[in-house]
């Protein structure tokens, strides 16, 4: 089973996910996919991490999620955009490598044995980025979350932290 959880930054996906992960499970996992760019990313990530309890385990993987995640399980992959921001910078942001990068995993998801809650953002909602680097990522954010969301059985729109069924 695959949800897909998307919105705007400070929608409520991450607690939503966490909580559908906890009814599906007495011991989720969270993969997270981020580097920590700087001082206030610890800080975001330290605040995450102080949402989850002892029944959590915690995977760590920048790029190739597919290859940590445990049979059977439920994991929370958060996030995409953190995911691909990997990819668009080790690419040198070059957008159809770091999609072709991307997509890749993807299909290795659909494999996995295990129960999926992937949160994403949808960027594309926002402000119009002057930088080319800014507009590139939002293209490859919205192919990225087209291919997730069509794959996935269920698909989540969060809105000031109320769910709306996509899917």
């Amino acid at each position: 089973m695959i949800y897909y959880i998307t919105g705007g930054e400070r929608s409520g996906k991450s607690s939503y996910a966490q909580k559908l992960a906890e009814e599906l499970s007495d011991t989720p996992y969270y993969l997270a996919t981020s580097r920590i760019w700087d001082k206030d990313f610890q800080k975001r990530v330290d605040r995450h991490v102080s949402d989850r309890d002892e029944r959590w385990t915690t995977i760590e993987e920048e790029k190739k999620i597919s290859t940590v995640i445990p049979e059977g399980a439920v994991v929370v992959i958060d996030c995409v955009t953190l995911w691909l921001t990997n990819y668009f910078v080790d690419t040198k942001y070059d957008v159809q490598k770091a999609l072709k990068l991307a997509t890749e995993e993807i299909e290795k998801l659909k494999s996995t044995k295990a129960t999926l809650i992937i949160i994403s953002n949808e960027i594309g909602m926002g402000i119009h980025s002057e930088h080319e680097s800014g507009r590139k990522f939002t293209e490859l954010q919205g192919w990225t979350n087209q291919r997730i969301a069509a794959m996935a059985d269920k698909a989540i729109l969060m809105v000031s932290g109320l769910p709306l069924a996509l899917k």
